[in-house]
């Protein structure tokens, strides 16, 4: 019965040291490349708070104000709908297809213009029944839940890529504007 115990004890041993010798890690954004960030919510209060949550998860101080932040994120809207996808012979609904969608937009520090509006959709279908009704109402609130929650991965995925960006596209643009012009005198022919 112990040399059992200890036999797993080692055999679950070493599975976690292969696991981690061979670059293993869980799903997550690598850290990212600003300290702060302002959240404009302009109609998006559940998915907003879900933002907050993951951005200070992830190291990121969340303003009160576009002042001293290093960029600010607008969440516009988040919209939820439900489509029905099939019927039985005698006109009930079996399937459903959810739809949710985030729409927002990105802005540097020091930049006037917003970045153009992006928009994420998530959908999910599932079948329907008249007996399960309760247990159905509490799936639909969990995909519906699962569907906002991979729409903050996304967008903190993409916030995290587009402040990459700038840096690179920023430094390309002081090295143009640093580099000698040509003079513009008119070459006598």
């Amino acid at each position: 019965m112990r040399q059992a115990a200890l036999n797993s004890r080692n055999m679950l041993l070493l599975g976690v040291l292969l696991l981690s010798a061979c670059g293993f890690h869980l799903r997550g954004l690598d850290s990212l490349p600003f300290k702060s960030l302002y959240l404009q919510n302009s109609g998006a209060a559940t998915l907003a708070r879900e933002v907050q949550l993951s951005l200070k998860s992830n190291g990121v101080t969340v303003l009160a104000s576009p002042e001293g932040a290093e960029g600010s994120l607008e969440l516009m809207s988040e919209h939820s709908e439900k489509r029905i996808l099939s019927l039985s012979g005698n006109g009930r609904v079996r399937e459903y297809q959810l739809i949710f969608r985030a729409v927002f937009r990105i802005r540097a520090a020091g930049e006037e213009l917003w970045g153009e509006t992006q928009t994420i959709e998530q959908r999910r279908d599932y079948t329907f029944n008249d007996a399960q009704t309760l247990a159905k109402e509490a799936e639909e609130a969990r995909l519906y839940k699962d569907m906002r929650s991979d729409a903050v991965r996304e967008i903190m995925r993409r916030v995290s890529v587009l402040n990459k960006q700038r840096p690179a596209a920023q430094e390309s643009k002081d090295n143009e504007t640093s580099s000698p012009t040509p003079s513009k005198e008119p070459v006598d022919k």
